[in-house]
């Protein structure tokens, strides 16, 4: 059933100072607002101040919109846009003060400001129950672990800290290595699976568990290339029962009913719900849906379907309304030509279908789209107001995780139970992987990767960790109004550190005056 999760943000009595609207996140002071001795009272309190944290990452610099997106999805070698807009991501023009993040960094240390000065407020708060502290803190771990995910994923060397800090020392924290922080964040989730429960019910769906903490560890390993501990993490999750790669592709991706968006495939998922407002609902979907004014193709054409005359668009459309659907999106996400070409499938690839369509009710589209983020629903998924979740961590990619690290470690022969065990629901026939050498498996996840999770955040950092994202990105076919070919450069794996971010700390260079290369 749908979780209350979101719901439960609507009753942040006592989290509401954590939620201020500066605009840098040096300037937040949160022990200005919050004493330790004072701020947690009772059990509820605790609780209400984690769903506070989980609202922040319902923030358009983060999942709600094309926040992460831009940088996880985008600039890659899948999707781009249906017309020219968003050119300084999809054509690698980012720069100081332009495309450089300032949004999802602010947000993403807002993160790091709360869930640290929550966890200093539940160690050793006597007013709290053990149990309920236990999970707090867990799953505040988990959230700031994910928030130093995402900033050493963009940015690399980053401010680190995990101690409750006054602004004027974080006003002059320098970079960080990233490999002192991820040491400390794999650590801390160490601590978060212990804490953390198995699983939830009810209204409690959509918050961390220990699955969710071990998936985020093992994504920490499989980028720092440590193959034996990134597979442990993984064989935790599969052999700990609480999760099963669904029979059936599509139904992955199926939250047409918006009280049934979860499925024993999900890790964990940023939970979204329409019609209660703000960052609650969320506008991603609008990306990925089409504009009725670029469809169908040659929509301006006439044409007589079943004795009515008119234009094809407004036929098209009235089929649509017939089903209560419409295309009222941005179609700022679309799949690029040759990723949408079934012929660049392999021959009985099941998960084509399920992930792209070209045609809709019979009638071909002028763009292709993924239909596995779409939803045309105009009851319960409307414009601006959508409720579905965005699927951060799923059973299928730890499968492949292991596949890639036991392949890593010890060749295929044993990696090939994993990759196969996500292959089988794709094809009929079953088409499993046997008789490679350890090169050509290495080669072949970098597709099977692509086929399996196109779409949801994991491409663009697939490439880098891999080395091979100039190439792709050089090599693939891109649309008319982009040509990121013409200017991607080596020091495009990382961001630019935002430069209001330089303004307000200067400091932030004295490790690397060049700026990620941007200087």
């Amino acid at each position: 059933m749908k979780t209350n999760l979101t719901y439960k943000f609507l009753m942040l009595l006592s989290g509401l100072a954590l939620l201020g609207s500066c605009d840098e996140f040096l300037e937040e002071d949160l022990r200005d607002q919050i004493t330790p001795d004072a701020f947690f009272t009772n059990d509820l309190e605790a609780e209400l101040a984690v769903n506070g944290v989980y609202r922040l990452y319902h923030d358009n610099n983060l999942y709600r919109q094309r926040g992460l997106d831009n940088y996880y999805t985008s600039m890659a070698d899948i999707q781009a846009a249906s017309r020219n807009v968003n050119g300084a991501i999809h054509n690698y023009l980012v720069q100081e003060q332009t495309a450089d993040g300032n949004g999802t960094w602010i947000q993403l240390y807002r993160v790091i400001n709360n869930t640290t000065e929550f966890i200093a407020n539940l160690e050793g708060n006597e007013n709290i129950g053990q149990d309920a502290a236990d999970q707090a803190i867990g799953e505040l771990l988990f959230l700031r672990a994910l928030a130093y995910y995402h900033l050493t994923n963009l940015w690399g060397d980053v401010p680190f800290y995990t101690e409750p800090l006054p602004v004027l020392e974080r006003s002059v924290l320098g970079r960080h290595p990233k490999a002192e922080i991820r040491s400390a964040m794999k650590a801390d989730l160490a601590t978060a699976f212990n804490l953390l429960p198995s699983s939830y019910s009810g209204s409690d769906l959509g918050r961390a568990t220990k699955w969710a903490a071990a998936t985020l560890k093992a994504k920490y390993h499989l980028f720092d290339e440590e193959w034996a501990l990134a597979k442990a993490e993984c064989d935790i999750v599969i052999d700990g029962g609480a999760h099963r790669l669904l029979d059936d592709y599509a139904a992955v991706f199926d939250q047409s009913d918006p009280a049934n968006q979860y499925n024993d495939e999900h890790i964990f998922v940023i939970d979204f719900e329409a019609d209660l407002g703000g960052p609650l609902n969320t506008t991603r979907t609008d990306d990925y849906n089409p504009r009725i004014r670029d469809e169908p193709a040659n929509r301006n054409n006439d044409t007589i379907v079943d004795g009515v005359s008119g234009s094809k668009v407004q036929i098209f459309q009235g089929l649509l309304r017939d089903i209560n659907e419409d295309m009222t999106g941005f179609g700022w996400s679309v799949p690029l030509p040759e990723f949408a070409l079934r012929e660049n499938w392999q021959d009985g690839d099941l998960r084509y279908d399920a992930t792209i369509v070209t045609e809709y009710l019979g009638w071909k589209l002028s763009f292709p789209y993924f239909r596995k983020n779409w939803n045309l629903d105009q009851e319960n998924s409307l414009r601006s107001n959508h409720p579905e979740n965005y699927i951060v961590f799923r059973l299928a990619d730890v499968y492949l995780m292991a596949a890639e690290a036991e392949n890593e470690l010890n060749g295929p022969g044993g990696a090939y139970n994993y990759v196969n065990a996500v292959r089988a629901r794709a094809f009929e026939p079953d088409q499993p992987w046997s008789g490679m050498s350890q090169t050509e498996f290495r080669e072949a996840m970098y597709e099977e990767r692509k086929f399996e999770l196109s779409a949801e955040g994991h491409r663009r950092m697939d490439l880098i960790r891999w080395g091979i994202l100039l190439d792709r990105v050089q090599s693939v076919q891109h649309r008319a109004w982009n040509n990121p070919a013409a200017n991607i450069q080596p020091y495009h794996v990382l961001l630019p550190i935002p430069f209001n971010q330089i303004e307000l700390n200067p400091a932030l260079l004295e490790s690397d005056q060049t700026n990620n290369g941007y200087r």
